[in-house]
């Protein structure tokens, strides 16, 4: 009898010789996205400039001698990169330079998406999960399934799991405890200094966290904290977050595939189909949970008039955004 070929996971990642695609390629080449006994298949794509670059990731990698990279596929091809993959990871996209406008920052980023929408569309398994994390991440996130018709739109989400680690880090950096012993978190709404840091339904220790956290400092320390750290990285490093975005990423899909711990909710920017009164067809940051490989909105969690103003403003945003981008419904 024939012996059974063992399982190989194919991911493609997008802008891999970046800074964030150099941090994440050893999270996935250890395990610690899909498990330490997977297989992966590594399909890494740049533009044609980088692919030098590139080449030399590739000889690390290679000479990592990772037991868990079954393959490794360098190119300049969407079409190559895409072909039968389970998972996409899109890094790769035109970043902010000093003095554009977010129009103009849209206008760059939006033929990129569309071509990786289109791309996946015609190569991906139609199963295929797509993790956005290029900036501006939501509404990329968007152009991107709405140029893929054939791909649920449950099948992406946008990057906010980074807000929601940032945000755990402070609260215990606060209160003189562990990161691990903040749960349920919420960011809401989009990747950009709108976001809604929430921690209403959150607690520390099993405890409530509002109860530990009095609401000046949430108000003029922590929510500004969180919606500009991304902005404070930049100032202090000279570059843009690059391992905590890595290791966001790898937290965000490792979730997504292998499911949430019991009682935990975590951070997804997912297509809105109208919760907590949120305008539908919007990547929208929302509590989620997930098991056997779906996520699950979390709609019953309390939201104050405050926080529901902050969020109305954050969707305002995403629509203007999404006008800006020339997406139709």
């Amino acid at each position: 009898m024939a012996e059974q070929k063992e399982e190989v996971i194919k991911v493609c990642i997008t802008g891999a010789a970046g800074q964030i695609g150099y941090s994440i390629l050893p999270l996935f080449a250890t395990g610690q996205v899909f498990g330490v006994d997977k297989k992966v298949q590594l399909n890494l794509l740049e533009i044609t400039p980088v692919l030098p670059a590139l080449n030399g990731v590739r000889m690390e990698l290679d000479d990592c001698a990772y037991p868990l990279v079954d393959e490794i596929v360098c190119t300049d091809k969407a079409d190559v990169a895409f072909k039968d993959v389970d998972y996409a990871v899109l890094v790769g996209g035109f970043p902010r330079k000093k003095g554009m406008e977010r129009k103009d920052l849209m206008a760059k980023n939006a033929p990129i998406f569309k071509a990786m929408g289109e791309a996946i569309e015609k190569n991906a398994k139609k199963t295929v999960k797509v993790l956005v994390v290029a900036n501006p991440a939501n509404t990329n996130c968007l152009i991107c399934a709405s140029h893929a018709p054939s791909i649920p739109k449950k099948n992406f989400c946008a990057l906010t799991r980074l807000d929601f680690n940032r945000a755990r880090a402070q609260i215990a950096q606060k209160l003189g405890v562990k990161s691990r012993d903040v749960l349920n978190v919420v960011i809401w709404g989009n990747h950009s200094a709108t976001q809604v840091p929430d921690v209403n339904n959150a607690t520390v220790n099993g405890k409530p966290a509002a109860e530990q956290l009095d609401a000046k400092y949430l108000k003029e320390e922590f929510i500004p904290c969180v919606q500009q750290r991304g902005k404070a990285i930049i100032e202090a490093r000279g570059f843009s977050s690059a391992l905590s975005a890595a290791n966001g990423a790898k937290d965000c899909l490792r979730d997504w595939v292998n499911g949430t711990p019991d009682g935990q909710t975590v951070a997804m920017a997912v297509y809105s189909d109208g919760w907590y009164g949120i305008a539908k067809g919007l990547f929208y940051s929302f509590p989620c949970t997930a098991k056997g490989g779906e996520y699950t909105i979390v709609t019953d969690y309390k939201v104050t008039d405050e926080m529901k103003e902050l969020m109305k403003a954050s969707e305002k945003e995403l629509l203007e955004e999404k006008a800006e981008a020339g997406v139709k419904d």
